[in-house]
């Protein structure tokens, strides 16, 4: 009997052993997939929430599902959405307050209000520094048109649900993909709404015959014509005194703040080699979508969900239709591998400021050293004396956007040296 049970045991054994190696695996692979929570790949991370031959609308996924270092951003969800030409969004409303911005196309955009009143606003993305933007107000019901006969409508949305955490779009039309929520109500509401009986209703609302394939659907140009006749143009369409915006000759960036929102616009271009050099936010989290090209980013944190004064490095490579999430104080540096373009929202942006920690103008270093004793303090911060640090600042004529193949190949000579120095405190590896 023991002769048996000896065998078995160490079957036993052996199977808690494997198991206990699986468990351990599966949890490195779920610590590795998460090594950089602030990256947002476009191949995994869009949700569709519908698609046909005219376009589609997808949802990126929640920020605080990726990270509980995002729990911040749960009332936030990022919607793309893009049409083909001559097309229509059919009309609805959403549980959440919408901040539109227009990345390619000149879409006509209908508001429409109690009495009878209507709001038309022509939209473009023609302004080569800032596109159009446009606030939808929770539950108002609006529809989009997309006149161009050539030209593709892209639009990416900041959807702020006032609900809960999950954003709802309410149709008032009956499709081959949905039905209208007008349908979900007992007979005997309808038939006492319009005062009509439910056959009629339902023949003139939501027949099966005559329904639309889904909620982008194409129309014709007679009815673009009629449809921009009313069209205004945005007021928005130049800038105004409340924009920001600096560039030079590899780069330029334009940032709004909306005040009633608390919520930065931004939109940023980056010739092929350029750096944006490292810089932070002093109180906004900015939400960065690539709307065309590929950058290399590295963000420098905290190490761990959990409070140190050890500090690593998160990179990504970036491409289209990638987000990347910057937190307040985190230092970020850009490096475009390609023409590049941004959209950014920035999060509880009012009073935030943009700090810069290289480059000739808004660097905090070289103020602190400009400061009364402050070359003093900039001895006792860095190693080398106040003034060699000043010096060292002083070489960069740049500022915001430089060159980044300056000097590529002593940084290569000194990656090795970088790489150890990445755990120290503070240390910004690039």
């Amino acid at each position: 009997m023991m002769r048996a049970r000896v065998p078995l045991l160490l079957l036993g054994i052996l199977f808690l052993a494997s198991l206990s190696a699986s468990f351990a695996t599966s949890l490195r692979e779920e610590e590795e997939s998460q090594d950089n929570p602030f990256y947002f790949n476009s191949d995994n991370s869009w949700n569709t929430l519908f698609k046909n031959q005219y376009g589609h609308i997808r949802v990126l996924q929640r920020f605080d599902q990726q990270s509980k270092r995002l729990q911040n951003l749960e009332d936030y969800r990022l919607v793309e959405f893009r049409s083909k030409p001559e097309t229509l969004l059919l009309p609805q409303q959403a549980d959440a307050e919408l901040l539109l911005v227009v990345r390619s196309g000149s879409p006509i955009l209908v508001l429409v209000k109690p009495d009878d009143r209507r709001e038309y606003f022509f939209l473009t993305s023609d302004n080569p520094i800032f596109s159009d933007h446009q606030k939808i107000p929770a539950g108002t019901i609006f529809y989009l048109v997309n006149p161009d006969p050539k030209e593709d409508l892209r639009i990416i949305q900041l959807a702020m649900p006032v609900n809960n955490l999950q954003i709802h779009d309410f149709f008032l039309s009956s499709t081959e993909a949905q039905q209208s929520y007008l349908q979900e109500f007992s007979k005997h509401i309808p038939e006492a709404s319009f005062n009509s009986k439910f056959e009629e209703i339902n023949r003139v609302l939501f027949a099966e015959e005559g329904q639309q394939e889904g909620v982008i659907v194409n129309i014709d140009s007679e009815q673009i014509e009629e449809l921009s006749k009313h069209a205004k143009s945005s007021s928005r369409k130049s800038l105004s005194k409340q924009d920001n915006t600096i560039g030079n000759e590899f780069g330029n960036l334009t940032e709004r703040t909306d005040n009633s929102l608390n919520v930065l616009i931004s939109s940023m271009e980056m010739k092929e080699g350029a750096l944006f050099v490292p810089h932070y936010y002093s109180k906004a989290i900015v939400i960065l979508v690539v709307n065309e090209g590929e950058a290399h980013v590295e963000l420098v944190g905290p190490k761990g969900n959990k409070e140190t004064l050890e500090f690593e490095s998160y990179r990504a490579e970036l491409s289209k239709d990638d987000v990347f999430v910057i937190p307040a104080a985190y230092p970020v540096a850009i490096k475009a591998t390609s023409n590049v373009n941004f959209t950014g929202f920035g999060i509880n942006a009012n009073n935030n400021n943009r700090n810069l920690l290289a480059g000739k103008t808004d660097n905090v270093i070289s103020s602190i050293g400009r400061a009364l004793d402050g070359k003093d303090v900039l001895g006792l911060t860095f190693s080398g004396s106040g003034e060699e640090v000043m010096k060292l600042i002083n070489k960069q004529s740049g500022s915001y956007f430089v060159d980044g193949h300056h000097h590529q190949q002593e940084q290569q000579k000194g990656s090795h040296q970088q790489e150890q120095q990445k755990g120290r405190k503070g240390a910004f590896v690039y």
